[in-house]
């Protein structure tokens, strides 16, 4: 998709806790991918457990549609009473591109 799209960068801290996190990660975005505006989502997290994961919406309405859905709404507060020490959500308007692949 060309630009201008939506990020929305979401970084977190991981407790020691995991029990459900990779089932409910799996069901959350599934969820997202049936979304009309959803395009696609990157995630990394490293071995001390901080993670970033970026979701791509073609405008704020989709953003906000997600935002809303009752699934996200669960996985967010299990993540806020379970699963997190720390997270921060940055939403972003991309404006320009460029890719680089040696393929």
């Amino acid at each position: 998709i060309k630009p201008p799209y939506i990020a929305v960068i979401f970084t977190s801290l991981k407790t020691e806790s995991t029990e459900g996190y990779g089932e409910m990660n799996d069901i959350a975005w599934d969820e997202a991918k049936k979304l009309d505006g959803f395009i696609k989502m990157e995630s990394a997290r490293d071995t001390d457990g901080l993670g970033i994961s970026i979701s791509y919406w073609k405008n704020m309405e989709a953003v906000n549609i997600w935002r809303n859905n009752p699934i996200h709404r669960q996985a967010k507060q299990k993540g806020i009473n379970d699963w997190y020490t720390y997270y921060n959500i940055r939403i972003c308007e991309v404006k320009d591109e460029k890719e680089f692949n040696k393929k």
